[in-house]
């Protein structure tokens, strides 16, 4: 039976033993790690642990990029019976430190000399840690390989005995929410909860022991971490792109048959396909527009004959192209952590590019819905039906709430903020806002505590007005505010290298990206597409005034959480005197 998370592991080496079960690229070639050398390495790392003279039950945090020694390390602290606290690369050294504090961690493996020197800058401010080892080679830190080698050979039954030990309900995993406002909490996730979350979403993603996967997004994020232990799981090959910067050209060396993404990266692909469209003339150009515009009509249960006859062509002529930018070999594309627009979806879909929209939370492990191309089980605009094992319900507030194997254990240290998320009759509460279409299929419709009212007494749900309006190319972010105001406004990060395209074509000098955000013209440019846009929504609803900044929203400068949401009262403070002045400047107020 597969309980544990590393029976995961034992299931793909007695099933479906790979040579290539993770691959790297090292000095421009790909390197493959084996199903057994994978085990007996971490077999090592957990025995190095024990030889530390860490206990089963302790804490060991890893900070890293995604990569085999990622997941080396992680099956070694599980197989030692300790709890692996993965942390985000890109957080700061204050956050490092209260996190390491909190779970009380005895180690931590870093990736390379930035982190490194970022952990030992607060080494003195965690008690309980004991060391730090970093995974590349570097002249003034020990190296994991030095510490795994301590390990080799020894405490092999001490090991068996501590797996045998391990309960499915035990603590797996300590990760901490980033969270757009407070101190991030550690949600404890159990070997239960992630186990039973592979094996769910296992039934809705089509791979198997002879496919590939590209793995890019952060595995310290529970969402990448979970669909590599479903890879684990059916002895599907992972490979790990060299950066975010390299995604494109690994996709081509690879041909994936699938991939996780998330909606941020698919509309910057749409958006270079775009633009590469706009470069167009004559014929080509026509014919890249005409299957754009064809695209975008795309329904689930089809359209009549003619169209099927011109979205075949349009597959065989331009959409083929598409497909080989991602590998040409991809049966699905699992994207999640954030709402899709409704317009990719039908793009990608009607090229025959099955991007498959799911919904979920750290707090769930994190799959609770997600939609699947089998048993007609797409719905643009929703996320899909709810996992096998997982039940969902919409208390009267219209509350997504969420009951299942995959609900975490509670936060950890933090009995009361685990209360307030449960309802009495143990139902977790996600915060999120939603309703069931057809009957099955779930549709976010925004999150309950980001939901404000107008001074006329209106509520606006800002996700749905930022979703709708980041269809516009010239949005790379937005925020709608409006609390307590007459109407709502949009605080507007302008994607600036696809603007810089557009003053190029329109003639217009660029200078710097704070000076174009100043710019009447461009102002003008982007109050044109949201006009168009306000068009969806009720009266009371539409954005009437918008804000351009000209520096970019990042995780490193505050206005970003790692999984690229919006940290809304960070914006709030940041631009509070252009807030001001957006609405004193109202003559309608």
């Amino acid at each position: 039976m597969i309980k544990r998370i590393f029976d995961l592991h034992m299931h793909q080496l007695n099933n479906y033993p790979k040579k290539d079960a993770l691959n790297a690229k090292i000095n421009g070639k790909w390197v493959s790690t084996s199903t057994q050398d994978f085990i007996e390495e971490a077999e090592n790392f957990a025995s190095a642990l024990l030889e530390k003279g860490l206990q089963p039950g302790d804490k060991v945090a890893l900070i890293s990029n995604n990569r085999p020694e990622w997941h080396i390390i992680d099956l070694g602290i599980l197989m030692a019976g300790m709890i692996n606290v993965p942390i985000y690369p890109t957080i700061t050294e204050e956050d490092y430190q209260y996190i390491m504090n909190d779970a009380e961690c005895k180690l931590c493996f870093v990736s390379d000399e930035e982190l490194f020197i970022k952990v030992r800058n607060v080494e003195k401010q965690v008690p309980s840690l004991t060391g730090i080892y970093s995974i590349d080679k570097l002249s003034a830190a020990p190296n994991w390989l030095d510490f795994k080698a301590e390990g080799r050979g020894k405490n092999k039954e001490r090991i068996k005995e501590i797996m045998s030990q391990v309960k499915e309900e035990d603590l797996a995993t300590l990760i901490y929410t980033s969270g757009t406002t407070g101190r991030p909490k550690g949600v404890m996730l159990s070997h239960k909860n992630l186990v039973s979350n592979s094996l769910s979403s296992r039934k809705r993603l089509p791979v198997d022991s002879d496919s590939k996967s590209l793995s890019f997004l952060p595995l310290c994020h529970v969402y990448e971490r979970m669909v590599c232990y479903m890879y684990i799981y059916v002895g599907t090959s992972i490979y790990f792109a060299e950066s975010l910067e390299t995604i494109g050209d690994n996709l081509r060396e690879v041909h994936p048959d699938v991939f996780t993404a998330v909606p941020r990266l698919l509309e910057k692909v749409y958006d270079k396909i775009y633009a590469k469209g706009q470069e167009l003339t004559g014929i080509k150009r026509a014919l890249f527009f005409w299957a754009l515009s064809l695209g975008q009509e795309y329904e689930i249960h089809g359209k009549g004959p003619l169209y099927k006859l011109q979205l075949k062509i349009a597959n065989k002529i331009i959409f083929s192209k598409w497909r080989e930018a991602l590998g040409g070999n991809c049966k699905a594309v699992a994207s999640g952590a954030a709402a899709l627009q409704p317009r990719l979806a039908r793009v990608f879909l009607a090229a025959q590019i099955p991007i498959m929209e799911g919904y979920g939370l750290t707090e769930t492990s994190p799959v609770i819905a997600v939609n699947e191309e089998k048993n007609d089980g797409v719905r643009i605009g929703t996320v899909g039906r709810p996992l096998d094992e997982v039940e969902v319900r919409i208390a009267s507030d219209g509350e997504i709430e969420v009951k299942g194997p995959n609900v975490m254990m509670g936060y950890y240290n933090n009995e009361e903020a685990t209360k307030e998320v449960f309802t009495e009759d143990g139902w977790f509460k996600t915060g999120d806002l939603g309703e069931m279409v057809e009957g099955e299929f779930l549709k976010i419709t925004g999150r309950k505590k980001e939901t404000f009212k107008t001074s006329g007494g209106k509520y606006i749900a800002p996700q749905l007005l930022e979703n709708k309006m980041k269809e516009s190319s010239f949005i790379e972010q937005i925020m709608v505010i409006g609390e307590g105001e007459k109407h709502p406004s949009a605080i507007i990060q302008p994607a600036f290298e696809f603007l810089k395209e557009w003053c190029k074509r329109k003639g217009i000098s660029y200078t710097t990206d704070e000076e174009m955000a100043k710019n009447q013209q461009v102002h003008d440019r982007i109050m044109r597409d949201v006009d168009q846009f306000n068009e969806n929504f009720a009266q009371y609803e539409r954005i009437k005034k918008i804000i351009l900044v000209g520096n970019t929203w990042g995780i490193d400068t505050g206005e970003m959480t790692p999984t690229m949401k919006v940290k809304r009262r960070i914006i709030m403070d940041r631009y509070a005197k252009e807030i001001e002045e957006c609405y004193r400047s109202d003559s309608s107020k």
